[in-house]
């Protein structure tokens, strides 16, 4: 039988209240990950009497008949705290989620507890590679591009763990910002063993269209502390929406580069480099550059003009430096949104040696 055991010592999520009923769960929701077909899977919750009286459980329901539940029949003093046990028997494949109603005497409303996951004929591992450790795991990729996404779209990302350590972890993701929500399967990460964080973007949330980055970090439990080797880069390119009538298409501004990234050569005992391309406007009305930003550090980039008239141009320039260059993780590009209906996201690579 597989069994999660949920501690204050792993788990600090705050106590979690249940309105007018006076009991708190250390952590209310648990995800048990994959779980084998017909392999009952038990959670233990820990569980606090938050009131200023004794108190007795005088009521447990459950969501269905398949979970089954155990919790102390004797008096609970004041502030004490104490262990539920819900068990799912396993009986029907896909995902499940199964709530736990805990009724007390010093309260109207119960305490709901929630345990969920999946339901697997076999447990289907990730058979890639983990070359990037951040903390204390280690992960398929260490950087996440959510490229292309126009206003409204949902894009998730998957970032495959691996508990380093010879501990269990709670792994969770800190720093997330208003634009992003994490999940992390299975809760609790054995040593060796592995998980899934899944990333997924609300572009809705996201003001300016271009490039807009942020750092998110992947901590041991939610106690963790932000630090540079936990971090984990996310970049996402929100796109302009063009709606046109085929008269304003054909009015439309036409940009045309000379060259579909800078080749600036090798350093050697230079610190920088440069390079330049040619930007023409050969549409019917002005071509605007209405972002002009970089996916790294290292570069240098400078547009003489934003505003092409018709038949116009301009000369984008970019400077490598090679000490800054050093420490990037990913391919050094330079990113322009344009009113081009065509071209409104153009990203030019960076090949410096």
């Amino acid at each position: 039988m597989k069994k999660f055991f949920i501690t204050s010592a792993t788990l600090c999520l705050g106590w979690l209240s249940a309105g007018a009923q006076q009991m708190s769960a250390e952590q209310a929701t648990v995800d048990c990950g994959q779980v084998i077909f017909a392999h009952p899977v038990t959670v233990e919750y820990k569980l606090r009497n938050d009131a200023t009286k004794p108190l007795v459980i005088t009521k447990v329901y459950t969501s269905c008949g398949c979970a089954t539940v155990s919790y102390p029949k004797s008096v609970i003093a004041a502030g004490d705290s104490f262990t539920l046990s819900a068990t799912y028997d396993a009986q029907q494949m896909g995902h499940f989620e199964k709530l736990v109603g805990v009724y007390g005497t010093n309260g109207e409303n119960p305490l709901m507890l929630t345990m969920k996951g999946v339901v697997v004929s076999e447990k289907q591992d990730f058979s890639g590679q983990y070359p990037y450790k951040i903390g204390d795991f280690l992960c398929d990729v260490a950087d996440l591009e959510f490229d292309d996404v126009n206003v409204g779209d949902k894009p998730m990302a998957k970032i495959h763990i691996m508990n380093n350590t010879d501990e269990t972890l709670s792994p969770t993701m800190l720093h997330i910002p208003a634009y992003l929500r994490a999940t992390i399967s299975p809760a609790k990460l054995a040593p060796g063993h592995a998980g899934v964080a899944t990333i997924t973007l609300d572009s809705r949330r996201i003001r300016d269209f271009g490039l807009t980055q942020t750092a998110i970090y992947l901590g041991s439990d939610v106690a963790d502390k932000v630090a540079p080797e936990k971090e984990i880069s996310v970049s996402t390119v929100l796109l302009p929406n063009f709606e046109m009538s085929q008269q304003q298409r054909l009015n439309a501004p036409q940009m045309v580069i000379s060259a579909s990234e800078f080749n600036l050569g090798s350093f050697g005992k230079k610190k920088k480099l440069k390079g330049v391309i040619q930007i023409s406007n050969h549409g019917r009305s002005t071509l605007l550059v209405t972002s002009l930003q970089m996916f790294t550090s290292g570069l240098q980039v400078e547009l003489d003009n934003r505003s092409i008239a018709p038949g116009g141009k301009a000369n984008l320039k970019v400077t490598a430096i090679k000490e800054e260059l050093k420490n990037v993780r990913t391919a050094p590009r330079v990113l322009m949104i344009t009113n081009d209906p065509d071209h409104p996201k153009v990203v030019l690579k960076v090949n410096a040696k």
